[in-house]
This record gives C-alpha cells, sequence and structure tokens, in this order.
C-alpha cells in the first residue's frame, strides 16, 4: 500500500507541514509514502493542450492508496495552494456525462484523511466552525472523485506555533498508523441503522411496558400503537441528529 501526502500550504516547513509529516512517519513497515508539496508544481487547469505537470501528480494520485491532503485554512476557507489543486484536478476526477454530473472512475474507493490548521482558538472554533468550510470543499471534491473518507485532523490556535505538542503528535501518529488498515470500503452502514431500529424498538417496549405498569390502562390496541408510533418517531429524530452529528457537523479541535 502507498499513502501520499499532499501538502497545500506555501511553506514546506510550517505547523501544517509538521502534522502531515507526523502522520506519515507514523505509517507501518513495509507500507510506503510519498509527499507531494503542491508549491513545487506550477499546476494549471486543462485547456485542451498538453499538460505535463498535471499528467505527472496524477499519476502519483493513481498509484498510491491513500491521500493525506493537508492545507491551512485561511480567512475561514481552504488555502489557495490547495484549491487551486482542488480545481485544476476537477476535470480528471471522472467521467462527464450530458449534465456535466461527474461520474467516479480511475480515483474510485481510494481513501483520503485530510488535515488542517487554523489561527482560531479552540472553543471559537467549536462555536462558530471556521475550519467547516476548509473540510466541506475537500469532502465535496474527494465525494466526487469517489474516495472513501477516513478521518480529519485540526490544529487550532496555530498563530506563532513552530511544533506540535505531544498530544497532537500522538494523535496524528495514531491516524497514521491506522490509515493502512482503511483499504475497504465501509458498506456497514445500512446495517447499522438497521440495528439502531431494532435498538430503538426494543428500548421502546420496554419503557412502554413500564409505563403499562405504572397505567394499566394502557393495553390492547393502544398499548402496540403507542409502542409503534414512539419507535418511528424516536427513530427519525435520532437518526436526524445522529447524522447531522457525525456528516454534517466536523471535528472542531
Amino acid at each position: 500500500m502507498k499513502v501520499l501526502g499532499i501538502l497545500g500550504s506555501h511553506k514546506c516547513n510550517g505547523i501544517t507541514a509538521k502534522m502531515l509529516d507526523a502522520v506519515l512517519t507514523a505509517v507501518p513497515a513495509p507500507h510506503e509514502t510519498e509527499l507531494l508539496f503542491l508549491e513545487d508544481y506550477d499546476i494549471k487547469p486543462d485547456t485542451g493542450e498538453p499538460n505535463l505537470v498535471l499528467d505527472q501528480i496524477e499519476q502519483k494520485l493513481i498509484a498510491s492508496d491513500v491521500w493525506v491532503l493537508a492545507a491551512p485554512t485561511y480567512i475561514g476557507a481552504l488555502s489557495g495552494v490547495m484549491k487551486n489543486f482542488l480545481d485544476c484536478l476537477r476535470q480528471r476526477m471522472g467521467r462527464f456525462d450530458h449534465t456535466g454530473a461527474i461520474h467516479p472512475t480511475k480515483f474510485k474507493d481510494k481513501h483520503y484523511l485530510s488535515i488542517t490548521t487554523c489561527y482560531t482558538g479552540t472553543v471559537e472554533n467549536v462555536l462558530t466552525g471556521a475550519t467547516d468550510d476548509t473540510f466541506k470543499t475537500i469532502d465535496k471534491a474527494m465525494s466526487l472523485a469517489g474516495l472513501i473518507k477516513i478521518h480529519e485532523l485540526v490544529l487550532t490556535n496555530s498563530y506563532g506555533q513552530t511544533k506540535l505538542s505531544q498530544a497532537k503528535k500522538e494523535e496524528c501518529a495514531r491516524w497514521g498508523a491506522k490509515i493502512a488498515n482503511k483499504q475497504k470500503r465501509d458498506d456497514s452502514t445500512v446495517k447499522r441503522y438497521i440495528e439502531l431500529f431494532f435498538m430503538v424498538a426494543i428500548m421502546a417496549f420496554i419503557t412502554m411496558g413500564i409505563q403499562r405498569l405504572i397505567n394499566p390502562t394502557l393495553v390492547g390496541a393502544q398499548f402496540w400503537w403507542s409502542v409503534g408510533s414512539f419507535v418511528v418517531i424516536f427513530y427519525v429524530l435520532l437518526a436526524f441528529i445522529l447524522h447531522f452529528m457525525t456528516v454534517m457537523k466536523h471535528k472542531r479541535k
């Protein structure tokens, strides 16, 4: 397996680069790692003319099983270096149909982990989501190309930082060690929601059973109607909340 680190910052030795390095260094042997520093390349979009730079980068992307995209958050958005890379890569993310929609091809089912840093403090980032747009931009591009998300890492209060704290090094190292095991698509989402439904149903049955002991008038069809409606309403609300917290909201600290 090969892990490709993609650094979308202006500095090759900044705090974002240090996070990326901590992840790549922890990737266990015999897996290979490579660093792609985007500032080393004059990346231009496809215009119908030969594009040797993008050809070279594309071959690195194809040869890699996991991409680790690392870029700072500037003014609440993804850095221009990484955004330019994603914009220029767009025409190669897959097959375009007659409506302009992208259908994943060469990059489909690869995995990715995203990293960002920001000047914003931890509490402010939790409350305002300063890094949300950065991750959403990366996620959108990777989703179009058919990649599977592993995780995301963020470092707040990055202004003036020249080295990672021990806790952050360990967090990066944990995920560097883990990504070698993230090679299969997680197809258990539906299974988990079915399991969740039955868990809710059982809990509702127990809850309503206790209520029946307290209120003996809750019998017959009335009892089962109460159980059924409670399960459906509670499950829908719970599923929505879980989806929002795990998919719509991002790690912010």
